[in-house]
């Protein structure tokens, strides 16, 4: 009955997004699976990442939208808040409550039922350009931008550019 649930608010939220023609996302069903869905999206504006084709797969769970789905690039991405694995680590995909391991980060940061897909790839697009160093996935990125803005920013660009190139 829970799976039936999330399946029927993630048709949903796929219904809204496919059918929203000012969004600037792209989803769809990977292998027919609704819990599992590929995003699409071109790098936002007025970031290194302009200019560039962004592919990724959210991983829903059966009692979504109670619990949060998995977010993952395919594309190659160097981001501090990018695993090396295009796992993304933001506030939003991590379970509701708090998180005794990271006091910085409130509840209201966190999951909560009432966001949906929408939010979690606003958050994202929102990420790229103003990651998060208090609480980095990927130490040698987040050690880059602090320490080597310039450096950082030319080995985005060239990845944004590749992800054009690998279409």
């Amino acid at each position: 009955m829970v799976e039936n649930f999330a399946i029927a608010r993630l048709r949903n939220e796929f219904r809204e997004l496919t059918q929203n023609e000012d969004t600037r996302f792209s989803v769809g069903l990977k292998d027919d699976n609704w819990l599992t869905w590929t995003v699409s999206f071109p790098g936002p504006e007025d970031t290194p990442y302009e200019g560039g084709f962004f592919l990724g797969r959210l991983t829903f769970p059966t009692d979504y939208p109670n619990s949060p789905p998995e977010m993952i690039f395919e594309t190659e991405m160097w981001h501090p808040n990018i695993y090396s694995d295009g796992k993304v680590c933001i506030s939003i995909l991590h379970p509701p409550g708090d998180d005794i391991f990271n006091p910085n980060e409130s509840s209201s940061e966190r999951w909560r039922p009432i966001l949906g897909v929408e939010a979690i790839l606003l958050s994202i697009t929102s990420m790229l350009n103003d990651p998060n160093l208090d609480s980095p996935a990927n130490i040698d990125a987040a050690i880059q931008y602090r320490d080597d803005k310039q450096r950082y920013l030319q080995k985005v660009r060239r990845l944004a550019v590749k992800s054009v190139e690998c279409l």
